[in-house]
């Protein structure tokens, strides 16, 4: 596992349906090492901090293979290291791998994985494709964002360790994924997910209101 690519991007202003957006979504690959902070990596920043960044969000993850397979899916020969609004680009760190909790170590930094991503309409408007957000829940291929648990130094290139998390039940990005996408979940995954301590509280409140309340009415 490696890490292949260090994307970043400031907020601009773009205009979606002739109404101006604030928006960091067009990372751009950068060279050399760069400080990993608590709540951004250097030269990095989230526009609209009421969704996006805090300490749950600080680094967006996503495989250098899910962008080789929206490369085939969508025949786009553009897409590449931060089309998706990655931060990291890695190597061989797939979501069915990868469980909320897990910790990596890259460079002389260390994160907690925390949720998968849940695509906006500013996704669909940076690939130019309305109905993207749906396509790309539905594929589990939604990649992951990290929290900070020691602030350090990262280049591409650095290998990535991933430390599964033993110490709690495994619920795999890609499964919670999936409960996110059907509102539906067995009484298992609602025991492991209730137990994610790593897991930040909105998404706990969410499951009862979404999942359980759901099930309450079949």
């Amino acid at each position: 596992m490696k890490l292949l690519s260090i994307n970043v991007a400031l907020p601009e202003v773009i205009r979606v349906d002739e109404r101006p957006v604030s928006t960091a979504i067009y990372k751009k690959p950068v060279a050399g090492p760069v400080q990993v902070e608590r709540l951004n990596l250097a030269g990095d920043r989230q526009a609209d901090l009421s969704v996006h960044g805090g300490a749950h969000k600080a680094a967006y993850v996503y495989s250098i293979e899910n962008v080789q397979y929206w490369q085939k899916v969508l025949q786009r020969n553009d897409l590449g290291p931060g089309s998706f609004g990655e931060n990291l680009t890695v190597e061989d760190l797939l979501e069915t791998e990868v469980a909320i909790g897990d910790e990596l170590e890259i460079g002389s930094a260390r994160f907690q994985v925390t949720q998968p991503r849940i695509p906006c309409f500013k996704l669909a408007h940076a690939l130019g494709l309305p109905a993207f957000p749906k396509m790309f829940l539905e594929s589990g291929r939604t990649g992951f964002y990290l929290r900070v648990l020691k602030e350090g130094v990262i280049t591409a290139g650095d290998p990535v360790v991933h430390l599964p998390n033993r110490a709690a039940p495994r619920v795999t990005i890609s499964e919670f994924a999936r409960v996110v996408h059907t509102r539906e979940a067995s009484e298992d995954q609602l025991r492991r997910i209730r137990s994610l301590q790593a897991l930040p509280a909105p998404w706990h409140s969410w499951l009862e209101r979404k999942v359980v309340k759901s099930r309450g009415r079949k």
